[in-house]
């Protein structure tokens, strides 16, 4: 098995050769007790004050191309990656789910800064620092958690966690006097990056609560919080309160405009109904009064014979007159 020798080291003092001969000293070979990645998701990820990895076999430097194959078999590698994670979203998120599917078997440890490092070097976080630490934990893709993670990595911290590979963006972080805070671990060959997600960060976050910043005091006051809370003035205090009951009261308005115009609604499809019905009547009626009183109608055959009637009733009867032994009738004068 390769390992390190102690001279082949960079001028920062992180190791950048391997070295197939065997250490001067006999050992007998000590098998690797490094923490294993996360199996089950029913507890979040631990601090790594909890679970350092003691393991006391060699750990020998490994390559990207190595680490792809798969190798060493009897350990996982053990990607870093780091940041600040202030209001941690999916872009934080995807970072750290290609950190850990970086190679087939990977142990993936994310440092996070404390609050002193990050007000110092890049300014003031929404969350604090034990928020962040818990949001780590809670990630599915996180198997240990380093608190108050130095915010330049030096050989020492990378030994004692015993690193591989560092996973991070591939843009230039200026910060802390350095053009390149990564600079000393790409020339060490153990950077690998990972690809940002456009359209979400921390920054743009913030920069959508502070232009709709008049929108989420009124919520929150509208919600119960206190103007010093808020860190709101009286005068915005009356200001937010006061647009508050305008938007209640337009959107009562709102509420009555739809429901009168639910009401003229059912009316027309009401009236809809009943002209349909009173057309239907209507034929119906129109037929049967002809059907009634029509030239061919009923009233009319019923007129002609009651009249019929009437007139032989009155027609006067002949009076019989004898004629040649028969009897016959003579028309009264």
């Amino acid at each position: 098995m390769p390992v390190l020798t102690t001279d082949a080291e960079s001028e920062t003092g992180i190791p950048k050769s391997l070295s197939n001969e065997p250490p001067s000293e006999t050992m007998e070979e000590i098998e690797h007790t490094c923490p294993q990645p996360r199996l089950t998701l029913t507890a979040p990820a631990p601090f790594a004050d909890e679970t350092s990895c003691q393991c006391q076999a060699p750990h020998e430097k490994l390559t990207i191309a190595q680490a792809r194959l798969g190798t060493p078999v009897d350990r996982p590698v053990r990607v870093y990656a780091d940041g600040i994670f202030d209001l941690f979203h999916s872009g934080h998120a995807r970072a750290l789910m290609q950190a850990k599917t970086l190679f087939p078997n990977s142990y993936l440890l994310v440092g996070v800064c404390s609050d002193d490092l990050t007000h110092k070097f890049k300014g003031f976080t929404v969350m604090n620092e034990a928020e962040r630490y818990e949001a780590l934990r809670h990630c599915r893709y996180v198997d240990e958690v380093i608190r108050d993670a130095p915010w330049t990595l030096t050989p020492e911290f990378l030994e004692k966690h015993k690193i591989d590979f560092v996973a991070h963006d591939d843009i230039p972080y200026s910060s802390a006097g350095s053009d390149d805070v990564y600079k000393h671990i790409k020339e060490a060959g153990m950077f690998v990056p990972t690809q940002r997600t456009e359209g979400i960060s921390t920054s743009d976050i913030i920069t959508r609560i502070v232009r709709d910043y008049d929108v989420y005091a009124r919520r929150n006051l509208q919600r119960g919080y206190t103007a010093k809370e808020l860190n709101v003035s009286f005068i915005n205090e009356k200001k937010y309160r006061f647009q508050n009951q305008v938007d209640k009261m337009k959107e009562k308005v709102k509420n009555v405009e739809e429901r009168s115009k639910e009401f003229v609604n059912r009316v027309e499809e009401k009236s809809h109904d009943l002209i349909q019905k009173w057309e239907e009547k209507s034929r119906e009626f129109i037929g049967n009064f002809l059907e009634l009183f029509g030239p061919d109608g009923a009233w009319k055959q019923m007129f002609q014979e009651r009249s019929s009637r009437m007139l032989q009733a009155l027609s006067p009867k002949q009076s019989p007159v004898k004629k040649e032994g028969f009897l016959t009738q003579t028309p009264k004068t």
